[in-house]
């Protein structure tokens, strides 16, 4: 299924991929992907592919969603977690399957992982807005509470969702993802416009 998937979805998606990628050449210096090693099933590490959202420039591994390094394009791609897509490559190479926990660093990699890295999981549903919830953390305290706390919670999730894991709960877990997407999107698009009548109003 994830090879299956990863093929056709490289196929369909294509033209997007080609278009994000030339948005991000052409807005920000840089490379268009961010490379990065993270830690796979069994302390396997591999390289993730991503889109690059950020600046190229030294600054804390942990992201807050108002972070200065974020790009304007970067910014729209997090929000509709298309900088995730390139990791379709990664399910096709064997490195992440479509579901199980979000790969981490070796640094911030709370438990050895029994599955497959996914595209999404159990805590990346559960905490799909944690770029909002960190805003209210200290900027001082931020990688600290994401290492000892957050990512503790998220693999003891994870490791119980792995535990008890079907295929129909996959299913699951996927058009649950997609459907909050979607609604992520829409609700963008409303902000837009509210944001342009505001404008063109006068004052």
């Amino acid at each position: 299924m994830d090879v299956v998937f990863a093929a056709t979805a490289l196929l369909f998606l294509s033209p997007l991929l080609t278009a994000i990628a030339i948005a991000v050449k052409l807005t920000s210096k840089g490379p268009v992907l961010f490379r990065q090693e993270r830690m796979g099933k069994g302390g396997q590490s591999f390289t993730i592919l991503k889109f690059r959202t950020m600046r190229v420039q030294d600054g804390p591994l942990v992201t807050a969603r108002n972070d200065s390094r974020i790009t304007q394009v970067g910014r729209w791609l997090r929000r509709a977690k298309l900088d995730e897509l390139p990791q379709i490559v990664n399910v096709l190479r064997g490195d992440m399957s479509l579901v199980g926990p979000r790969p981490k660093i070796s640094d911030h990699q709370a438990f050895e992982l029994i599955c497959r890295p996914g595209l999404t999981g159990a805590a990346t549903l559960a905490f799909i807005e944690e770029e909002k919830m960190l805003v209210t953390v200290p900027e001082d305290q931020l990688e600290t509470y994401v290492i000892d706390v957050l990512h503790r919670i998220k693999a003891e999730v994870d490791h119980e969702y792995a535990l008890r894991s079907t295929f129909g709960t996959d299913l699951m877990l996927l058009s649950s993802t997609a459907l909050h997407l979607l609604r992520v999107r829409r609700s963008r698009r409303v902000e837009m416009m509210n944001d342009h009548i505001r404008q063109s109003q006068p004052s």
